[in-house]
């Protein structure tokens, strides 16, 4: 056998073992990675207050949102204790994929905090569709619309909701809503934004293509709307956050600072089998083309969050 003969069979010899090994590494990498479980995710209670008990909400319209729009929040609200839809049992809400079994798994939280079952009732709508303050809002301003929105008896709820082409303070750049309080009156607050002109990317997933990330097609808006349906989500993260942990020393994992809540631990999960890109398996109406994983009064349906089960410590999905 000559020199180059050899050399070439050495060769290919070398090849075939390189490539077998990286192979190998590759299905072992797979097998780990099929095998991977995330870790829990259990939330911390601090021993704080939570937002139990009766509970007024009153909204603050800044801006122009049409009655529609409004009727869609509206709806989400009283979905949460609809004595109409309401199951005569616990074990109904647990196998509905409804608002009301959403709600439930918040509720858990409360009463695991021994507080008293924490209820939902519609106080007070004001407009401000001149926009009084202007367009462009400071942090400090929406606390100040939320405390002249708040009823001057302490406890209650101010939403404050801010319409498309309203800009604030850190919108889009950071966040896509807050929560807060006012510690004197013992009562708390929510700031979301419409951001179907600035920013759907961020703020409207998954009914808007995403600005980074797998660019997977949007789903449709259950509503129709893509910067109302987006605020839906942002709302429903923040109730849970604000109901769980509103002055900042209940349920919460990680720094007080900047807290993973009972929502914003499972980012981007609204059905089984979410993986960053993909919302997971959802429902769809097949009248409309929308997509949603749970219904409210009024035949509504909605794209809500997925918390994390405090007895499973791990993220659920209504679906």
């Amino acid at each position: 056998m000559g020199f180059f003969q050899l050399s070439k069979k050495i060769s290919l010899l070398v090849f075939l073992i390189v490539h077998l090994n990286l192979i190998a590494l590759s299905l072992g990498a797979r097998k780990l990675a099929s095998l991977y479980r995330p870790p829990p995710t259990a939330l911390t209670y601090h021993d704080g207050a939570l937002l139990e008990g009766t509970q007024p909400v009153s909204i603050l319209w800044y801006g122009d949102f049409s009655p529609p729009q409004k009727s869609i929040i509206v709806d989400f609200l009283l979905s949460l204790n609809s004595e109409k839809h309401r199951p005569e049992t616990l074990s109904a809400i647990a196998t509905q994929p409804s608002v009301q079994k959403w709600w439930y798994t918040i509720q858990t939280y409360v009463k695991k905090a021994g507080k008293k079952e924490t209820r939902v009732v519609m106080a007070n709508q004001f407009s401000d569709t001149n926009c009084s303050l202007g367009k462009f809002l400071k942090k400090t301003q929406i606390v100040d619309l939320a405390q002249k929105v708040n009823p001057k008896k302490p406890g209650g709820l101010a939403l404050v909701l801010t319409a498309k082409d309203v800009a604030v303070e850190g919108f889009c750049m950071s966040n896509c809503g807050f929560h807060g309080s006012n510690n004197d009156h013992n009562s708390a607050f929510i700031w979301v934004g419409n951001s179907v002109t600035q920013c759907p990317g961020q703020c409207a997933w998954p009914f808007h293509q995403p600005i980074y990330g797998p660019q997977t097609p949007p789903l449709r808006a259950p509503n129709g709307d893509v910067g109302v349906d987006g605020m839906m989500i942002n709302l429903a993260t923040l109730l849970a956050g604000t109901v769980t942990n509103p002055f900042g020393n209940g349920y919460f994992l990680g720094s007080a600072d900047a807290p993973l809540e009972a929502a914003t631990a499972c980012p981007g999960v609204y059905g089984k089998g979410a993986y960053p890109g993909y919302a997971g398996e959802v429902l769809l109406d097949h009248s409309t083309g929308g997509s949603y994983n749970a219904w409210g009064v009024n035949g509504r349906k909605y794209m809500l969050p997925a918390l994390v089960d405090p007895s499973t410590s791990q993220c659920s999905t209504v679906v």
